[in-house]
Parts: C-alpha cells; structure tokens; sequence
C-alpha cells in the first residue's frame, strides 16, 4: 500500500479487490473513467458509484452485498439502467450490483405455461423464447427491446397491454432473492399459491430496497386466436380523454388503450411512418384480442362509441404488418421528441379515468405558465400519465423550473385523487412526494417491513422513503454540481 494514500482511498482499494476475487478481476469496474457510464439511469439524477461489480450467480452476488456492507458501503442494485424515477442511481456513491452478465433464460416450461429466468434477461427475448410455444410474456413496457425482467420486477413495471392483463405483479410466480444481509431465499414458487404471508407480493416493486432478485418464475399467456388494432382519430384531447371512459363504460375492456396527443403526433411523423395525420389533436391506440368473432364485435362497437364522443376517423388494422406500423409510433413516442426539443423530463402519475379531461387541461396550463411545451403519451385506459416537458438544459435554470413543474404535476394528479407512479416507481425523484400519500404511521410500518428483509441505510438508500441517512441534499437534485461537471454542451 502507498504510505502516502489517504486512508478512504487504501479502504477503496482493498474493496476493490475483494470484489475482484468474488467475482473476477473482469467483472469489476472502478476507475472514474469505468464508471461513469453507471452515474445515471432515465431520470435526471446523477451520482457516480465507487465501483460497479458485475456478478454472474447468485452466490456472487451475494458476496458482493456482503464485501460492501462490510465496508460500509452502500449497494445499488442495477439492470439496464433504463428506469424512470433514479431507482439504479447509486446517490451516495457505494458498489453498483450491476446484473446484466445474469441474462439465462433457463427453463419455458410450456405445459404449465410458465418460464424461469435469470434477472439479466431482456423483456422481449422472454416472448420470442415462448413464441414457438404458443406463448408470450404479457407486460411489455415500452422500453421492453432493452429493459430486463429484474428491472421490472423491482419496479413492478407496466405497459400498453397491462390494462387487461395486469401489471408485472400479475405474473409473477416464485422469486430467489439475496436479502440484505447476503442470505439467498426463495419467495413464493412454481405455482403462485403458497400458504402463509405473501413475500412474493410484496418483493414485486420494492424497488431494490428489500434484496435483489436472482431468479424468476413468471406466468406466461397463450397467444389470441385474433387481435386488431385501432387507431381513432380526434380533434382534440378532451374529446380523446371522453371517449377512453365512453369504451370502458361500455363493458369493453381493450388489451390495450393508448392516448397520444398532437406533440408526440408530431414528433413522430417527423421520424417514422406510421400512418398518425400530423394534424390530429390526438389519437387513440386501442387493441382488442381474444377469439375471432368476439373481437370482430368489440372492434365494432369501439368505432361507434369513439364516433359517438366525435372521432373524425377510425382506423381498423387487421394483419400484423400494419399493427406493428401503429405500435412503433407508440413505441417510439418518447425517443421521437428530441426532434422538439434537446431534453425531456418524462412524469408518471395516476388519476382515475373520469379525470383525464380536467387534469389534462390543468397540466396544459401549467405547461404555458412555465413556458414549456408539455407533451403527453400515456396508458389512457387506467389513467396513468405521462406528461413530458421538454426544455433545454444548457439555458441557465431551466432544469430547477422543469422539476418545479414537474412537482406541481404531481399534485396534480394526487389532489385528483389518484398518485405519483402508476409503473416508473418512486426512487430518487418522487421520494419527497410520499408525504402527500403517507402518514407517519404508514412509514413506520414501511421500515418495519425493511427491517424485516435486513434491509438498512446502506442497501440502495435514497430511494422510496421521503428521509434517510445522509439523503438530505438528494432530495433536491444537485443541478449546479451535474450542470458544472456535464459542462456547457452536454445533453440529458
């Protein structure tokens, strides 16, 4: 050891090796160079790990949770790092447990309709390993070329066609996690029905405060004998907004119901052709699937339930070429708007659906107070928002007004009695917002429950809960630091 080097920099180093021997010499990053990469996820959030282990059991992982809380380091567990609310972003530095090298799928057991996979495992591959099977994996977030299946796990992630078919929660069967502490469990199983509490449930969307997942048992769907895929075309988003609670008050539950309004219209006419009229004031993507004839009648009478709250237009795609040509608008909503503008900052609330039109109007108005054109692209059909208000960085202060409207959004939806996420989670960035749903009895409870997995200050801190240790200055994001150190030129 160098005589000169300061003790935290002989503690860092021997850190290091420990995880090297734990998992590889290859598998650990630590040079600030190495991990820069892993200072942020899909918020604006940014804080830089200490070092970034990549293991490839969960018996590594497990020695690398336990090398780090040894030392007193924090552990931040992480997957593609695609995730909307900081929930990866390592806020107090620590080792970033990074599962990415985990990516097996290691069993489609077709007769009982279910996989086993390891948490590295991209969404979509999930499907395409079923499909020959008959079979496919249900929640499909929008990121779902990319996101993994452990990501979604700790989020409890949703997706257009999680109206119907429920929220990743819904599907999820058997789960082994290292807990805190480095212990390896199992929660639930291979059939979804054990007695006693139901551990499982609640792992599903803790957000990588309880453990991390390093196998999962998930339900897998057969594929509908028939789908089709509409595209109703409105003048203006509240009469978008009416027709979403016309289709449900009807008794139709689609696959999927989807809202677009006219800047995501335009953003995504500008980079694919999709068949959207650049002129709409919104559109509606519905999808209804199940047996043909039933859909042949459902898609019907969605057309004239969308012609009764005044559609102009309602586009029927039948064969999968041109759903495929209607979803990659959708799908390709949230990358197409950096043809408006060089930044996003993308929300995620809730509101009941009677609500839409009102809260809308009021988030439009917000948008032209600030000054900030708001564009939204949500899962209409269970009132889960997604405004995105897009900004430029580089103007000096822009970043702390988008975050200030981005709160007031927020409130928005829960003064409409709805809540802060409907599927990105609560992380780094909404944390400071549970105060508005929870009481202080309803916190102490949460740390009971923490506790109770070996959960402390140090396994993925910052995230969920409004207070933590040494989280105060988290709760307001460092904008000045991470403006001074991205420089003039940088992009979010």
């Amino acid at each position: 050891m160098n005589a000169n080097a300061s003790p935290a920099k002989a503690l860092e180093k021997s850190v290091v090796r420990q995880l090297e021997r734990a998992v590889g010499k290859d598998s650990v990053l630590w040079r600030p160079e190495e991990v820069l990469a892993f200072e942020y996820d899909g918020t604006i959030e940014r804080a830089m790990p200490q070092a970034v282990a990549f293991p490839n059991t969960a018996h590594q992982v497990a020695e690398v949770v336990r090398i780090a809380l040894d030392a007193g380091l924090p552990v931040v567990p992480r997957g593609a790092g695609t995730g909307l609310s900081g929930g990866a972003v390592a806020a107090l530095g620590g080792v970033v447990v990074a599962l990415t090298r985990m990516k097996r799928i290691l069993e489609i057991d077709a007769e009982n309709q279910l996989a086993v996979v390891e948490p590295g495992v991209v969404n979509l591959e999930l499907s395409k390993a079923a499909e020959p099977h008959g079979l496919y994996y249900a929640p499909d977030p929008s990121s779902q070329r990319v996101c993994t299946l452990g990501g979604n796990v700790a989020e409890n992630a949703g997706g257009p066609h999680c109206l119907a078919y429920g929220v990743t929660t819904n599907h999820v069967l058997g789960l082994e996690v290292v807990t805190p502490t480095g212990d390896i469990v199992e929660l639930g199983g291979r059939t979804g029905q054990t007695p006693g509490y139901d551990l499982r449930g609640l792992f599903v969307g803790s957000e990588g405060t309880l453990g991390i997942a390093t196998k999962i048992v998930l339900r897998l769907l057969p594929r509908s004998e028939a789908t089709r895929t509409l595209l109703a075309i409105f003048d203006t988003v509240d009469e978008a907004s009416e027709a979403v609670s016309a289709i449900i008050g009807h008794g139709i539950v689609p696959s999927a119901l989807e809202m677009i309004d006219h800047h995501v219209i335009k953003a995504v006419v500008q980079a694919m052709d999709v068949g959207y009229p650049d002129d709409a004031g919104a559109v509606l993507l519905i999808e209804v699937d199940g047996l043909r004839e039933a859909v042949i009648e459902e898609a019907i009478e969605i057309k004239e339930v969308c012609a009764a709250e005044g559609a102009r237009e309602v586009r029927v795609a039948e064969e999968a070429a041109e759903r495929e040509r209607l979803w990659a608008g959708r799908k390709g909503s949230i990358s197409a708007l950096g043809r408006l503008a060089p930044n996003y900052y993308v929300l995620d609330g809730v509101v009941p659906r009677t609500k839409l039109p009102d809260v809308l109007r009021e988030v439009y108005k917000l948008g032209e107070q600030y000054g900030f054109p708001i564009a939204n692209v949500f899962h209409a059909g269970d009132g889960n928002l997604h405004p995105n208000v897009l900004f430029d960085e580089r103007i000096p202060g822009e970043t702390a007004r988008v975050l200030e409207v981005g709160a007031k959004i927020m409130r928005l939806c829960v003064d409409a009695g709805g809540t802060i996420t409907g599927e990105h989670g609560v992380g780094l960035e909404k944390r400071s917002f549970m105060e508005w749903i929870f009481s202080e009895a309803d916190f102490a409870a949460m740390a009971n429950v923490k506790a109770a997995f070996g959960g402390n200050d140090l396994y993925n801190p910052c995230k969920i809960f409004p207070t933590g240790k040494g989280c105060g200055e988290v709760t307001q994001t460092k904008i000045e630091h991470v403006m001074k150190q991205a420089g003039p030129d940088a992009y979010i």
